[in-house]
């Protein structure tokens, strides 16, 4: 990869600056998917240095205003109290007096050269104190606050024109309009409108202006339900037919569609905006109940269309940076953006190797309360935007009262981010005309604050007022842009009736994959054996000057060569390379996620060499080929799990023809993403018609490590399986659960993950002490050609009539069974390994149970807890589809998973392991 180079100088060398952090990552060239960032060397001019020592009184006065300014703005609309004095913000304080005259060149950015402090203090006001203000002396980096107050300054200054004040008053009425329509016709809904945060329109208009101006492309926002159907069926061109279909109990999907659909303020949008001669490309995502949970998803979706666009990272032109065609937009709640955890994760990765995107625009509406509790309940800093902080974001805060100044905010941080590619916020400060939604009384709990909002008018009227009074409009004008768009809903809610949904899922780039069938198919993913060996030998190949770890180079690379050569004992590791490496080879992207994922938890993977004198990283499976296209990613994330596994989501969600792997550092870990777990990656297709062919990887194993290091909780993925106990399961159930027990069996899995014609997730059990157990390995012919994945794999007994037990069982247990019955001797018995446990291989287990028409006892075994595992989903399966009652054997019922007691735990190794050989 080519280094970003940029110069710069100013002024004479005196004081210098990097514009960001350099992060070396182990590469100062970078790899696929990352770039370091050079520092880039900023110098404050000698004569404004000059200036400023010469009146440096003057000069901490003015930068008490930039730093403290804000705590004595005009920002709330509905202020119950007063702000505070702020004594850093008296003259007197610098030894300064109203009437001292001084030079503001070089010190504020006003229109005049020289004027006295009153003259300052008027501007400093207006700037940073009045119903606009902004934190931003916290930011390290010298030329960022350099340039955010001189931008600020002078963007406060700027006059909108007229044309641009009657689209801001248009917008904002058409979405008062809206919701006064919504109040009448559908009286008892819960639509979570815009009233009395209408300006946020005034926000999205320059927004999407911006955006459209700096040349980006497309634009990706993760946004909650308030305001949503405002921007929907306004700027965002939604039909409403679709919405009052919705209203009237009616699914939002074409008939023969298999979705249940959502609720009205989570519904989605893709749309192509004409904005003067640029055309941009809007997507919102669904965006749940669970608020903020939308967040990584949107920075993933993002990444991956930077991805697509070969952008930052991903492209081989060193000018390329990040967001350069793709831009992300976060809308947060002030009460959820400070009270959901997800943030704090979702903000610690925006700027960290593989998952940065150049900078996310947030807006906070900030509408003064959560639910029912007010600010100083809902919080202990200041502002809700001060998360912020922890990433060295600017924060820019506006009284949502002002359009046009919220307009000027949006502006400037539009500005900030194209220039910087960092995060920044708008905290839009507003009211909520209603409680939680339109049918709560938000007067039970906070009646001062609805005693100021219920005795006010509404923003629109009041600025639609303002410029019939400017002139700018008429009264005429204002009452034409109501009556018309009211028509327009009428006239579209009385045909709505026969408004057919429109299918706008699985096109463009996702064309050619459909909804996956009721039945299960079989694929092809075996490869020509010269391949595997070709990608095996440069799967651990590295440069001749490289210097490698001489652990890895025996136990690793020449280990791995020699199994290569032989055809045998592939073990997880090598299986895992060839199948990554062959779709690689065959042009496809691939992309793994997670802590120490490079290397693996248990040492294992070793997909990324690290040389051990110069700290470079090598992936040698990104030198494949000449004229290579599809390439690995290796994401190595921070220590979370539910902002990252959202983003892997969001990465799956962008583009079918890549493999996204995320993998827990153990199973049970994947708890702590819960969350996008049970509203996105298990339901995001049956709710908005969004397929995801996500691979999560979860360790798991009974091995004496405990409570917290032995289950993935495979029963929770398979309750939240809609495979049916009653009749036969197809590839169309929400999520693939598999507990492979042979590499080639992961081999195909991977590989059939992408080859297949439909995307669903896929939860693999993942092994731990399998990954080194020479029992559990593979030849290369098992992922030849014409091999495939096998959901269930029978024994391999000589005299099936001779059977009189029959065992099941699932994943790693299988060995250790495997292992009793060879030494003793028990040849009446057959194991029977179910690989794939949803959909339920009902065919395949008929077929295998009808080898054994003599057997008289059919047991379930496992390791886990008799609670947990996979013996409450099998039983009622194994009844109804395959007419067989099975025993069980295993732990008994235990309130977690696995005892912390070692005697205890070897102890129950025994008996689990003894028991189905003895249960009558």
């Amino acid at each position: 990869m080519l280094v970003l180079k940029i110069s710069r100088r100013v002024g004479t060398k005196l004081l210098r600056s990097g514009r960001t952090c350099a992060r070396s990552y182990h590469s100062k060239t970078g790899v696929y998917g990352y770039r370091p960032r050079e520092k880039v060397a900023y110098e404050v001019s000698v004569d404004v240095l000059k200036s400023r020592a010469e009146q440096s009184n003057f000069f901490r006065f003015v930068t008490a205003y930039r730093r403290h300014g804000h705590k004595r703005a005009n920002i709330n609309p509905v202020a119950i109290s007063e702000t505070s004095t702020v004594p850093e913000l008296e003259p007197r304080y610098y030894g300064l007096s109203e009437n001292n005259n001084f030079i503001f060149n070089a010190i504020i950015s006003t229109p005049v050269s020289e004027g006295t402090v009153a003259d300052a203090i008027d501007f400093l006001n207006k700037t940073y104190s009045g119903t606009i203000s902004a934190e931003f002396n916290y930011l390290e980096n010298t030329e960022e606050e350099e340039w955010f107050a001189k931008r600020m300054e002078q963007i406060v200054q700027e006059e909108l024109d007229n044309d641009m004040k009657r689209q801001i008053a248009t917008e904002m009425l058409k979405s008062q309009a809206f919701d006064n329509f919504l109040a009448t016709k559908f009286v008892t809904v819960k639509r979570y409108g815009g009233e009395g945060a209408e300006s946020m329109m005034a926000f999205f208009l320059e927004f999407l202006n911006s955006s459209a101006r700096a040349d980006v492309q497309e634009v990706v926002f993760g946004m909650p339900h308030r305001g949503r159907l405002n921007l929907l069926t306004g700027m965002l061109q939604f039909p409403p037919a679709q919405i009052f279909r919705k209203l009237k109990g009616m699914s939002e999907f074409p008939e023969m569609v298999k979705a249940s659909g959502d609720v009205l303020s989570h519904f989605t949008s893709s749309v192509d905006l004409k904005i003067g001669d640029k055309t941009l490309h809007v997507t919102l995502l669904p965006g749940p109940s669970h608020l903020e949970a939308v967040n990584p998803v949107s920075m993933g979706k993002t990444r991956g269309r930077q991805q697509s666009f070969k952008e930052g990272g991903y492209s081989p032109e060193s000018s390329s940076q990040w967001s350069d065609k793709v831009l992300n937009i976060q809308i947060h709640g002030d009460a959820a953006f400070t009270g959901q955890g997800v943030n704090q994760e979702t903000l610690e990765i925006s700027q960290v190797p593989n998952f940065e995107i150049g900078g996310t625009i947030h807006l906070v509406v900030n509408n003064q309360l959560g639910f029912t509790t007010p600010a100083d309940r809902g919080r202990s800093s200041r502002y809700c935007t001060d998360l912020a902080k922890m990433i060295l974001s600017p924060v820019i805060h506006v009284n949502g009262d002002f359009p046009e100044m919220v307009v000027r905010a949006t502006r400037l941080a539009c500005e900030y981010q194209r220039h910087f590619r960092k995060d920044v916020f708008v905290d839009l400060n507003c009211y909520r005309q209603w409680g939680h939604n339109e049918l709560d009384d938000p007067t039970f709990t906070n009646p001062a604050i609805y005693s100021i909002i219920q005795s006010r008018r509404s923003v629109p009227d009041i600025y639609s007022d303002s410029l019939v009074e400017e002139g700018v409009m008429t009264k005429e004008d204002v009452d034409v842009i109501v009556a018309e768009y009211t028509s327009w809903l009428n006239n579209i809610l009385k045909t709505s009736d026969s408004y057919i949904p429109q299918e706008t899922f699985l096109r463009k780039h996702w064309a050619g994959i459909h909804q996956a069938d009721s039945a299960i198919t079989v694929w092809d993913t075996g490869v020509e054996l010269d391949i595997l060996r070709y990608v095996g030998k440069r799967s651990v190949t590295y440069p001749e000057k490289f210097n490698i770890h001489p652990h890895l180079l025996k136990t690793h690379v020449n280990a791995r060569l020699n199994k290569i050569s032989t055809g045998t004992n592939i073990d997880w590791a090598s299986a895992e390379a060839l199948a990554l490496g062959s779709l690689l080879y065959q042009g496809f992207d691939v992309r793994i996620s997670g802590q120490d994922v490079g290397r693996g938890t248990f040492s294992h993977r070793h997909v990324m060499l690290v040389d051990q004198k110069t700290n470079e990283m090598y992936i040698p499976l990104n030198d494949l080929i000449e004229g290579q296209k599809g390439y690995l990613e290796v994401a190595n994330s921070i220590l979370s799990e539910e902002a990252v596994l959202a983003f892997e989501y969001g990465m799956s969600i962008e583009n079918p023809n890549r493999l996204v792997m995320w993998e827990a550092q153990f199973g049970d870990f994947f708890n702590g993403a819960q969350i996008p777990i049970d509203t996105y990656v298990t339901s995001g297709e049956t709710k908005w018609m969004i397929c995801s062919g996500l691979v999560m990887l979860l360790p798991h194993g009974y091995d004496g490590a405990g409570p917290e290091h032995s289950s993935c909780r495979l029963e929770r993925f398979l309750q939240q399986s809609d495979s049916n106990e009653s009749k036969p399961d197809g590839d169309d159930v929400n999520i693939h659960i598999s507990n492979p027990t042979t590499p080639a069996q992961y081999f195909h899995l991977l590989r059939k993950q992408v080859l297949q014609n439909y995307r669903k997730p896929l939860i693999i059990v993942s092994p731990k002490i399998l990954l080194r157990d020479p029992c559990a390995t593979s030849d290369l012919a098992d992922m030849g050609p014409q091999t495939t994945y096998m959901p269930v794999i029978g024994d391999e007994v000589k005299e099936a009539d001779k059977v009189q037990r029959v065992i099941f069982v699932t994943g790693k247990h299988y060995y250790a069974l495997d292992k009793h019955r060879k030494a003793s001797d028990l040849r009446d018995v057959a194991i029977v390994r179910l690989e794939g446990l949803s959909p339920f291989p009902t065919l395949y287990l008929q077929q295998e149970v009808a080898k054994y028409r003599n057997a008289k006892i059919f047991i379930w075994s496992q390791e886990e807890h008799q609670n947990m595992g996979a013996w409450s989903f099998v039983r009622p399966r194994f009844e109804n589809l395959i007419g067989k009652r099975l025993k069980y054997a295993g732990r008994r019922p235990l309130a977690t998973p696995a005892v912390g007691i070692g005697l205890l735990h070897r102890k129950e190794a025994e008996e689990v392991i003894m028991q189905p050989f003895s249960v009558r």
